[in-house]
């Protein structure tokens, strides 16, 4: 990581134009090196590392695209932010810097204003990234795996004892809870990390074409197999193999995967022929495969072969603690992945995430906070951000007609707040202090709200 006073290089052949820039810099609170021409920067830059390079395009000797270019390809300022300054006449030179790297540009004749906005977005760009692959979010914030509640905790433990097994691995919970991340952190922690891991979607293609996409095919096979071609299961060899979405195979192919899992062996379209292949299977489901086995739809013992361990993903409903950190992980993500500075989620935007079902799970709140990274104006994400997740909280669905609405049920606004803290509290299975985060009250104002109401 960097140190916070790395100065900043400004690249200039025209001296007085350097110059002014040192001085601008420095008046805000930037400490600068100079570089009379892109040939002195490469050679400063071989021997510091620099926060952030402003360099303009033409110059003599050494020009500002040939020295981004070398900055770019190794060296000490490989990751450093560079912003180009390029005459209006030049914009092409400013794509062609923005292709071979550059963070941002800037047209001549400058506009301070606009200097100081591409500073600071480029030095906050830089911190979020050296955060990002430092261990400040630990190991399992780096593999997408945040939270700290009970359930939670659980998932993680599994995850650390099974990694370093070759048994297969079951992992199940409802869509978008997130098996995919689990599955690659078994496969990152094991002994086959630097093997191929290889993911198959069991549900995404049709019965003919997932087989030949897991066993390969001879030539002649099936109509179109023009070519003889190896299957994921032959790439994977030595490596793991995660099939997603188990539940959705039919029996004639679970009969072969149950051999290919037991045996080790796999025979391709159109061929007589086996062949082996040594691979660790992780699969997953949001079926209950147990009930399927019951109703004729999945083999027992394939069931029995790919539950040698189980992991049970739980959905956010149940680890609403997990909220903030998780809110958080993708804001800094999606900042990042789209150049934003961020620097934090207000209180009102983490009420309103804590307190939204999340019927999607994982997957609807990753895409929730990166739209509203994405249309956020200022500089931390507030409720305005997040328009579509006042609509469904506390059991609330968006269809479902106003309590005040309902002439059967006559309630004034007392009643109202007594049926939004049962909500709460059945929401939390009785947890007063999760039940007080999610309506946004101190647990001591809860308290006098449940004696209120008698419900303590």
């Amino acid at each position: 990581m960097s140190d916070d006073k790395a100065p900043i290089l400004i690249v200039d052949d025209d001296r007085e134009h350097l110059f002014m820039l040192k001085t601008v810099l420095g008046d805000w609170g930037h400490p600068t090196a100079v570089a009379k021409s892109g040939q002195e920067a490469l050679a400063m830059g071989r021997e510091k590392t620099f926060g952030l390079i402003l360099m303009d395009v033409r110059m003599r000797e050494v020009d500002g695209l040939s020295a981004l270019e070398e900055f770019k390809r190794d060296g000490r300022n490989q990751s450093t932010p560079v912003i180009i300054m390029t005459a209006y006449s030049k914009v092409e030179d400013a794509v062609r810097a923005l292709k071979a790297g550059a963070y941002d540009y800037l047209t001549k004749p400058l506009d301070l204003d606009l200097v100081r906005i591409a500073i600071g977005r480029a030095l906050e760009h830089r911190a979020l990234k050296e955060e990002k692959e430092s261990n400040l979010w630990g190991p399992a914030e780096d593999e997408g795996l945040v939270g700290n509640s009970p359930p939670f905790r659980k998932v993680l433990d599994m995850i650390d004892l099974v990694a370093g097994a070759e048994a297969t691995v079951l992992i199940t919970g409802e869509s978008g809870v997130g098996k995919e991340v689990v599955a690659k952190a078994i496969q990152k922690k094991s002994s086959r990390a630097d093997q191929p891991f290889i993911t198959i979607n069991c549900a995404a293609l049709a019965e003919n074409l997932l087989e030949a996409e897991l066993f390969g095919h001879e030539k002649g096979a099936f109509t179109g197999a023009e070519r003889h071609r190896e299957g994921q299961l032959k790439a994977a060899d030595g490596g793991t193999v995660f099939l997603d979405e188990i539940g959705e195979t039919s029996p004639a192919l679970q009969a072969k995967l149950l051999r290919a899992i037991q045996e080790g062996e796999i025979q391709p379209l159109g061929s007589d022929h086996c062949e082996t292949v040594d691979v660790r299977f992780l699969a997953a489901t949001n079926r209950d495969l147990a009930a399927e086995v019951t109703a004729g739809r999945f083999r027992e013992d394939l069931y029995w072969r790919l539950n040698v361990i189980s992991i049970h993903l739980p959905p956010l409903r149940e680890r609403v603690e997990d909220l903030p950190a998780l809110a958080n992980y993708f804001t800094r993500r999606y900042a990042l992945k789209n150049h934003k500075t961020v620097k934090g989620i207000t209180p009102g935007a983490l009420n309103l995430i804590s307190r939204h079902k999340w019927p999607g799970n994982i997957r609807e709140l990753q895409n929730a906070i990166e739209r509203a990274v994405i249309i956020m104006r200022g500089e931390y994400l507030t409720e305005k951000d997040l328009p579509n997740l006042g609509q469904e909280t506390l059991g609330l669905s968006p269809a479902a007609e106003p309590v005040s609405a309902r002439p059967d049920m006559p309630l004034n606004l007392d009643d109202m707040e007594k049926i939004t803290v049962e909500k709460a509290l059945e929401h939390t299975a009785g947890n007063k202090t999760q039940a007080a985060r999610i309506l946004g009250v101190t647990r001591k104002t809860l308290a006098a709200k449940l004696k209120k109401y008698g419900l303590d």
